[in-house]
């Protein structure tokens, strides 16, 4: 478990040296516009997620987590640095495409495993753990960034190189460190099933959440668009890498926090808080113009991260049959990855035809509509009666 947090502390090391700065490159230095953006990031998303739905359903018919795990993370770690080299913002798109390639064949594994070696009942606090883990990553990633830009001859492409080699160090830690149980890897494979029979045997509950899970994604774009926000603002690209950074320190201790209450609490109160949060961060930048008040808005975005991140996965875990436990979380990461491509699309259009404003008010509208869906999905799922 901890191994699994410091792969994601240092992959988030190497990601987020880049991702804030990701915007910037592609419309400033590339020439790249708002719905090229929302492309980019819409189909990196939605390509990683068929994966996630495969990966899951292998990992629970072979009885094998690692193999995938090293894979995906060796991927993503080996294509995100060329971002450096793209001449144009197509090549930007291919390799964002594969490093979520990488990202599909490693997320439903890695989230079953945690599941494995956790206790139902601390389940919500060990991925509470794990998030802040790796949004701590995320601090350490923009401001390496931050402090790299400093140098009078680093430019962004340098900086997008330099995040190979935290990248070298997830992979390392990844061979040495991680352990899968040994009776998961003494259980024969399963037979095969199709994924329709394992979406009956996962129950109305499940489906639910899904369902609630679909409707909110859809007017949740990427987060590429509020820091474009922030720089049509006028913020540089070195205090939006800061920004960003901050950010992740909220989302840090929220997480830490958020996990942990939702065992005693339950998930959906957590759950309701952190829409109820999302929706009124996107209701204030569709209004909001300053930037004093848009950088306090950003900063309280982080609390919306930390009551759902190990919420969603804790509630996934506990209402899936352990058999199924891989899938679960592969229909769970697919169907938010798919919805990601019309939902940046939809967002990009609005905010390029309309304006962002209206884009925003949109995002905070669907975020309502899920908060009524999720209220029908039950607080005590059935492997409570497992503790």
């Amino acid at each position: 478990m901890i191994a699994l947090g410091v792969v994601s502390f240092f992959t988030d090391l190497s990601s987020e040296m880049i991702y804030p700065l990701l915007p910037v490159f592609l419309v400033g230095t590339l020439g790249a516009g708002a719905v090229a953006l929302g492309a980019i990031e819409g189909l990196a998303e939605s390509a990683a997620s068929v994966l996630k739905v495969v990966s899951g359903r292998w990992t629970d018919r072979t009885r094998r987590r690692k193999p995938l795990i090293v894979s995906g993370y060796g991927l993503s770690g080996a294509v995100r640095p060329l971002i450096g080299a793209a001449a144009g913002w197509p090549v930007v798109a291919l390799l964002r495409f594969t490093d979520r390639v990488g990202k599909g064949l490693r997320t439903s594994p890695r989230d079953a495993l945690i599941a494995d070696v956790t206790p139902l009942a601390r389940l919500g606090a060990a991925y509470g753990l794990h998030r802040a883990m790796d949004h701590a990553g995320a601090v350490a990633g923009p401001l390496a960034a931050a402090g790299l830009l400093l140098i009078p001859a680093m430019t962004l492409r340098g900086v997008f190189f330099l995040a190979a080699i935290p990248a070298a160090v997830v992979m390392f830690v990844l061979v040495v460190a991680v352990r899968e149980p040994a009776v998961a890897g003494e259980r024969p494979a399963a037979p095969r099933s199709s994924l329709l029979s394992d979406w009956s045997e996962m129950g109305v509950e499940f489906r639910r959440l899904l369902l609630a899970l679909l409707v909110f994604t859809l007017g949740n774009s990427t987060d590429a668009f509020l820091l474009l926000r922030l720089s049509e603002a006028g913020l540089a690209a070195g205090s939006i890498a800061l920004l960003w950074a901050a950010h992740h320190v909220v989302k840090m201790a929220a997480n830490y926090l958020g996990g942990g209450l939702s065992d005693r609490v339950g998930r959906r109160p957590l759950m309701v808080a952190g829409w109820t949060v999302y929706g009124a961060v996107y209701m204030a930048f569709a209004t909001v113009s300053s930037q004093a008040g848009l950088i306090v808005v950003f900063l309280a975005y982080g609390l919306y991260f930390g009551f759902t991140e190990p919420v969603e996965r804790a509630w996934v875990a506990r209402l899936a049959p352990e058999k199924l436990r891989g899938s679960a979380f592969g229909l769970y990461h697919g169907t938010i990855g798919l919805v990601a491509l019309p939902a940046s699309l939809i967002f990009g259009g609005i905010y390029a035809m309309v304006g962002p404003g209206a884009a925003f008010a949109t995002g905070a509208a669907l975020a309502g509509v899920a908060l009524a869906l999720v209220l029908r999905v039950p607080d005590l799922p059935r492997a409570a009666s497992q503790e």
